[in-house]
């Protein structure tokens, strides 16, 4: 597997060290799920940085926008996913940043009211919003960035991977970041464990979010902590674009959607063998950034016109009230809270009340292992490559650092660390540790602010 592409703005190349007279700034982890900001903590030194407050009470928040219909306003992070929920007309976005790299990017999509919109202006938009925050915490403009990459973008295409990054530079630019440099996540998660060591270690990162599953196996220690490049000390990184919202796909084909036909088979006709329902409107309703284009008036007279080809004519009762209510985000949302729940609790109910009253479906977790079983297997097998890829021996691991939402799924964690038996397992904070070591790259590499 390919080492990955390294640009003027990766952060990688020495660069020049500012004084304290110029522009402030900040550090961005702008994840497929939740994002988070952080800034220089007050005082002298490189070590203090802050997250900023983007909600009451909440140092990251939802990577979510939505888009009211009637109004031109727009609603940001946990406001956003509440309209949805109590059901104002208007689009709701998540999981923009799976987009950077495809063809999607430069597209248009209806936001409602009759508007279109591109997806890099969605997420320079979100952007906007992120900056704002930060520059009422910091009270003060801010022109300098440093911004979280996963390893890969996209698998096994450095073309595409060059240009995701290229377009999340360009939307930082356009919202008024003059100068942008990048940072790999699991670099950045790294930096913030390094705080905690007394002894030099050989750290295997896991930063496992919603849309990307990075390692990284770097060298940490107190007397590395004042250096500022630190190329030296990343022994390998490798990743796959594999992670929380596939799973939260793959919990929804398993168990939510068979309710609404999905693997069912069509009404046996003579001299043919069984075929299953096509699932391509399945696949799409799973998959946040597709479920929009299920409503398009001519896929929902094609559904329509399918109904003979079920079985069970309440499943295709159950699938066109989907598409007529407009229910995909709903459904897809539940999924993801029953992988919560799952985490949290050991098992899920699944209420699906507005498609039928006493509706549910039940999730254990061998039935999610089971769904999610070929995504762990790259998850780990990405783990393995890792380490071989810096040349050592599973056992030479110190430790095992995870980060990242994702990582509060046991089944994940334990089979990533059954890999590595004599490292020393460390959970960091899931949601803050990669914006926190964003933080202190940025401290390190731009300087104080005065």
């Amino acid at each position: 597997m390919r080492a990955p592409n390294q640009g003027p703005s990766d952060g990688g190349a020495p660069v020049e060290q500012h004084t304290m007279s110029t522009p402030g700034f900040a550090a961005i982890d702008f994840g497929t799920s939740n994002s988070a900001i952080a800034l220089p903590a007050p005082g002298p030194g490189r070590q203090g940085v802050a997250l900023v407050e983007l909600e009451p009470g909440q140092y990251t928040m939802p990577t979510a926008v939505f888009y009211r219909a009637d109004e031109p306003e727009r609603y940001f992070g946990r406001a956003a996913i509440a309209a949805y929920v109590d059901g104002y007309d208007g689009r709701l976005m998540r999981s923009m940043k799976s987009v950077l790299g495809s063809s999607l990017v430069d597209q248009s999509t209806d936001v409602g009211g009759g508007r279109a919109m591109k997806f890099s202006d969605i997420i320079a938009g979100y952007l906007l919003h992120l900056k704002h925050k930060a520059e009422t915490e910091a009270g003060a403009a801010l022109q300098r960035l440093v911004m979280g990459r996963p390893v890969f973008f996209v698998d096994d295409d450095p073309v595409r991977d060059v240009r995701a990054q290229a377009v999340l530079e360009a939307a930082a630019r356009s919202v008024g970041f003059s100068e942008v440099l990048f940072q790999f996540e699991p670099i950045a998660a790294a930096l913030d464990h390094e705080r905690q060591v007394d002894r030099e270690c050989c750290v295997l990162v896991a930063d496992i979010g919603g849309g990307t599953s990075d390692f990284s196996l770097v060298r940490v220690g107190p007397a590395r902590r004042t250096r500022l490049d630190r190329r030296d000390d990343i022994l390998a990184s490798h990743g796959v674009h594999v992670a929380g919202t596939d799973f939260d796909r793959h919990v929804e084909l398993s168990a939510i959607l068979p309710l609404l036909g999905y693997r069912s088979l069509r009404p046996a006709r003579p001299g043919e063998a069984a075929r299953e329902v096509p699932s391509g409107i399945y696949f799409d309703l799973a998959t946040w950034h597709l479920i929009n284009t299920v409503y398009a008036p001519a896929r929902m007279t094609e559904v329509r016109q399918m109904h003979s080809w079920f079985t069970d004519a309440t499943h295709h009762r159950r699938l066109m009230q989907v598409l007529t209510r407009r229910l995909g985000h709903a459904l897809a949302a539940a999924a993801e809270q029953a992988k919560i729940d799952l985490a949290t609790d050991g098992r899920a109910l699944i209420g699906l009340d507005e498609l039928q009253a006493g509706l549910s479906a039940a999730l254990d977790p061998a039935a999610a292992a089971t769904a999610i079983e070929a995504d762990l297997q790259r998850i780990v097998q990405a783990a393995r490559d890792t380490v071989r890829m810096a040349g050592l021996r599973p056992d030479q691991v110190d430790t095992l650092y995870f980060t990242g939402g994702s990582t509060g799924l046991s089944a994940l964690v334990q089979r990533i660390a059954a890999e590595f038996p004599q490292a020393t397992p460390v959970r960091g904070d899931r949601f803050a540790s990669v914006a926190q070591g964003l933080g202190l790259h940025a401290r390190a590499v731009f300087g104080d602010v005065g």
